[in-house]
C-alpha cells in the first residue's frame, strides 16, 4: 500500500498528545530532576555570579556603589534595577540557586535509594561453568 502525500505532509498531520495540568507538572518535574539540568544550572550559577566580581557590592562597599551610580548617571540606575550591585542577594540569583538544589535533590535522592537496594541485595549467583565465558582464564604458580 502507498502512502500519498510528502514526508512534510504526514508530519502536519501527527499532533502531540494533550497532557493536562498533572502531566505537565510531570513532565516539568521530570526535566527539573534530569542530570543534564542540574549541569545547566551550575553553569548558570557560575556565570551570574561573574556580576558580582566586575561590579561593586553593596554590602562589602555602599560608598563604591553610590560613587559608581552617581559617576555613571544612566547606565548605574539600570544596573541598580537588575540588582547587579546586589548578586548573591539578589532575587535571579537566588532562584537559580533554588531550582539548583531542588534538581540536585529530585536527581539524587532516587539514584541514592536506588543504590542502598543494589549494596543490600545479595550478589549474583557465580555461573556453573566459568569455563563457558569468553573472559575465562586460568593461571597456575609454581611455589
Amino acid at each position: 500500500m502507498a502512502r500519498s502525500g510528502s514526508a512534510k505532509d504526514r508530519r502536519a498531520e501527527v499532533t502531540a498528545p494533550a497532557l493536562g495540568f498533572t502531566g505537565m507538572l510531570r513532565w516539568a518535574w521530570t526535566q527539573l530532576t534530569s542530570m543534564r539540568t542540574a549541569l545547566m544550572l551550575l553553569l548558570l550559577l557560575a556565570v551570574a555570579a561573574a556580576p558580582g566580581s566586575i561590579f561593586p557590592q553593596r554590602v562589602q562597599d555602599a560608598f563604591a556603589v553610590s560613587t559608581f551610580i552617581e559617576e555613571r548617571p544612566v547606565l548605574g540606575p539600570i544596573l541598580d534595577f537588575f540588582q547587579m550591585f546586589d548578586v548573591y542577594s539578589s532575587v535571579w540569583f537566588s532562584s537559580i540557586y533554588l531550582l539548583l538544589f531542588i534538581s540536585l535533590i529530585g536527581c539524587i535522592i532516587p539514584r541514592a535509594r536506588k543504590h542502598y537496594q543494589q549494596m543490600t541485595s545479595p550478589p549474583p549467583r557465580t555461573p556453573r561453568r566459568l569455563e563457558r565465558l569468553p573472559e575465562y582464564g586460568a593461571l597456575e604458580l609454581d611455589d
